[in-house]
């Protein structure tokens, strides 16, 4: 059986102000009118951070549009959600975020196999000097890719 995914928000941010070590694949508790505002695309994850509470694990801020036929049972915009993930997952987890620097972002929201996932990574913050030796190095790629496209 071969996995279908469908890739509905990346969080490009997250890559330009943190260094990714680990990802984890979540699945995510939704309402009915929240997974169909997902389908739809309408989701946002810039603002979004993940925190382990209880040994429980919780994306704060992640802004699912209003569904518009939902009428009364429709769901608050920015709730916070709870992650699933196995119990030895979320120890690991916990003790790599207890680190100083490290802390939890959402990387990409998808459907995989008809079920919206959260990929989560484990991160540290980028300094500003170290934003910009990504970018020259980018740049350099860039640059190269097009030199070699033009021999």
């Amino acid at each position: 059986m071969s996995e279908q995914i469908k890739v509905i928000a990346n969080n490009r941010k997250a890559h330009h102000d943190y260094f990714i070590n680990d990802k984890y694949e979540c699945g995510i508790v939704l309402t009915g009118t929240e997974i169909k505002s997902i389908r739809l695309g309408r989701v946002n994850l810039k603002e979004s951070y993940v925190q382990i509470k209880n040994n429980e694990v919780f994306i704060i801020g992640m802004h699912i549009a209003i569904y518009e036929q939902g009428n009364q049972f429709n769901h608050d915009e920015t709730r916070t959600r709870k992650l699933l993930l196995h119990r030895h997952e979320i120890r690991k987890i916990d003790k790599e975020v207890s680190q100083k620097g490290m802390t939890l972002v959402p990387l990409r929201l998808y459907i995989k196999n008809g079920k919206a996932k959260v990929e989560i990574g484990v991160a540290k913050g980028k300094k500003l000097y170290d934003k910009r030796e990504t970018e020259k190095e980018r740049d350099i790629q860039r640059d190269l890719q097009k030199e070699y496209k033009l021999r």
